[in-house]
């Protein structure tokens, strides 16, 4: 076994992966693999980023010690079944595919000896900017943990926990980036009601989200103190938190990440 690392699947989020494995240097691109069975989206994964990609994962379980799983969760079970016999112990296993519990693995793989971590990215990681969780189960060593850790720190921040809060992170950071798009884009919308141009409204929407989580992130301030900083004695702030108060805003994002969450451990059962 080399130390390679391979994908199978190279959507969206294989290739936020891949670009940010390259740029942190933790792989040359020489020793990523991919497979991916359309043929333009494999033509483009070899011309932009110079890794090897296949139509088939058979390479990928030869020639890889690390293999990331980035598939749809409904076809994660028949990519099992035709991958068994080259799947061995010595691969380390990580899953992004959203809802899949550990066990759903190990089940499908006859037994509890594989390597297998589950991941909760986000999105942002299109940009190198995402949030994601890890879980691995009792084969896993620290080492291989944190290897995995560093892989999706190349594309953002990432933190390792015990699987059962994974459901959780879901709610919070999994389906937070669609919570921002809708408060950003009520934002706009309201700029434009007040009489701003949309292209005024979106630049300083857009400013004043990544701005605050800019001043959240260096002061290491509390959200409220920050908050009172822009709070004057009958203001036009006060007047808004008002509104926000009275409609239970807070409320209605921590019922919306509950629900997620929920939602998210049912799906798991399934």
């Amino acid at each position: 076994m080399t130390t390679k690392i391979g994908f199978i699947g190279g959507g969206q989020m294989g290739e936020a992966l891949i670009r940010g494995i390259i740029k942190s240097g933790l792989y040359a691109a020489a020793d990523i693999l991919v497979a991916e069975p359309d043929d333009a989206r494999r033509a483009y994964l070899n011309e932009t980023y110079q890794v090897q990609a296949f139509d088939s994962g058979v390479p990928i379980w030869k020639s890889c010690d690390t293999v990331i799983l980035a598939v749809k969760p409904q076809i994660m079970g028949s990519l099992l079944t035709v991958s068994e016999e080259l799947i061995t112990q010595e691969h380390l296993i990580i899953s992004i595919a959203a809802g899949l519990p550990i066990s759903f693995f190990e089940g499908h793989l006859s037994g509890l000896q594989y390597k297998i971590i589950r991941v909760m990215p986000n999105t942002p990681a299109l940009v190198l900017a995402g949030a994601s969780a890890l879980s691995g189960n009792k084969n896993v060593t620290t080492e291989e943990m944190g290897l995995a850790k560093s892989i999706f720190d190349a594309v953002g921040v990432a933190v390792i926990l015990e699987e059962q809060y994974l459901d959780a992170v879901t709610g919070l950071s999994g389906s937070g980036p669609a919570y921002v798009f809708t408060f950003i884009e009520g934002m706009i919308d309201a700029g434009i009601k007040t009489g701003l141009s949309r292209n005024v409204a979106e630049t300083l929407a857009l400013q004043t989200v990544l701005g605050s989580v800019r001043l959240m992130q260096e002061s290491n301030k509390h959200p409220a103190v920050l908050r009172a900083m822009v709070t004057s004695p009958g203001g036009t702030t006060i007047a808004a938190q008002h509104v926000m108060e009275r409609a239970g805003f807070k409320g209605i994002i921590m019922d919306a990440i509950e629900a997620a969450t929920n939602r998210s451990i049912e799906l798991g059962k399934k």
